[in-house]
């Protein structure tokens, strides 16, 4: 621990300054299900307080293209993004965006967009906002989750039928709006290894719902976002969010897995690549059970053994600690992971 500690002293020296943080929506609305809705008053305060604290806000396009070139954005730099292509986005969140000339990506699903619902956004909608500047990418054909294999079809098949789909709604995608980046967000933001590495062999980035800040080194085939629906829509809650910093954590091997029956994963460990940060203050806390006891082991990797079995459904665990060199901003890193019940089936969506 004293070697970390000294380190961090001197890592303050060359600390980088690039982290954005993806802010994630899905509904504008005072009428539609909560936990995917923010009201559109509350969605104004948000765009204001961006506004009012000097954040930059920047296209989804920016971002990656900073990764790809490992060039520095500003320090305090934002992406709004949108899942789902509701009708809502263009009625009541794209005129507050448009007030403050912010750019921002919708996540569509083609096969739903042609269902021609009076909810959804339609295609001449979306591409007279491609045509605007607004970035049109995948959510998949339909919204169906990857990592959820029907019974009597293999990996491999599975994987050869959703590359079909993910590159035909790529291909309607690029017909319908001009637009074809090749970025995709998961639905449900499940995913597993298997799903990482066939993202990548199609050449695409993948967007994920486990909380955290970008940074250089971030992983594309699982890029974090912060959800800011309800009930995480409130100013405090949003202020922490944009203030965090990439936390640079590296899972492997048998961590990297996603996918447990329930009781059948006890424990997880990471490996820390930051000296930023006093050990005695990272704090890690699993949904469900809350605060997490942490064992180092040496200057670099810590253990946790989870205090109760993880619970059925999706469960994050959020690592958090305060960096030394930016007082009052924190590292914050996320790792999902998708509790399948006792009997091996899979909760409800």
């Amino acid at each position: 621990m004293k070697y970390r500690l000294l380190a961090a002293l001197c890592y303050c020296l060359h600390i980088t300054s690039f982290a954005t943080v993806i802010l994630q929506y899905h509904h504008v609305s005072d009428t539609t299900p909560a936990s995917t809705s923010i009201s559109p008053s509350q969605f104004a305060l948000h765009m204001q307080y961006l506004a009012d604290n000097n954040f930059e806000v920047i296209a989804l396009s920016s971002l990656m293209n900073s990764i790809k070139t490992q060039t520095a954005l500003p320090n305090k730099s934002v992406v709004i993004t949108f899942d789902d292509a509701y009708l809502d986005i263009l009625t009541q969140g794209k005129p507050i965006l448009d007030q403050h000339n912010y750019p921002f990506t919708i996540f569509i699903n083609p096969g739903i967009v042609e269902q021609n619902s009076e909810h959804y956004l339609s295609w001449q909608q979306l591409k007279v906002m491609a045509d605007d500047g607004v970035i049109i990418a995948n959510h998949g054909m339909e919204h169906d989750s990857l990592v959820r294999i029907p019974d009597g079809m293999t990996m491999q098949q599975w994987l050869a039928k959703n590359t079909q789909s993910l590159l035909n709604a790529e291909k309607i995608i690029a017909e319908k709006t001009g637009q074809s980046w090749r970025y995709f967000a998961y639905p449900y933001g499940e995913y597993s290894p298997e799903i990482q590495q066939w993202i990548q062999d199609n050449n695409f980035v993948a967007f994920s719902q486990q909380s955290g800040a970008v940074g250089l080194d971030t992983n594309t085939t699982i890029i974090p976002r912060f959800p800011v629906s309800q009930p995480y829509d409130q100013l405090p809650s949003l202020r922490d969010k944009l203030n965090a910093l990439p936390f640079s954590i590296r899972v492997e091997a048998e961590n990297q897995q996603t996918i447990f029956q329930q009781g059948e994963s006890t424990s997880v460990s990471f490996k820390v690549d930051v000296n930023d940060f006093n050990p005695e203050q990272l704090h890690c806390y699993i949904s469900g059970l809350g605060r997490q006891e942490i064992q180092w082991q040496g200057d670099e990797m810590f253990t946790i053994n989870y205090s109760a079995a993880l619970p059925t459904g999706r469960v994050r665990c959020n690592c958090t600690a305060p960096s030394i060199s930016e007082p009052g901003r924190y590292y914050w890193f996320s790792k999902p992971w998708f509790i399948l019940k006792e009997n091996g089936e899979w909760y409800p969506l």
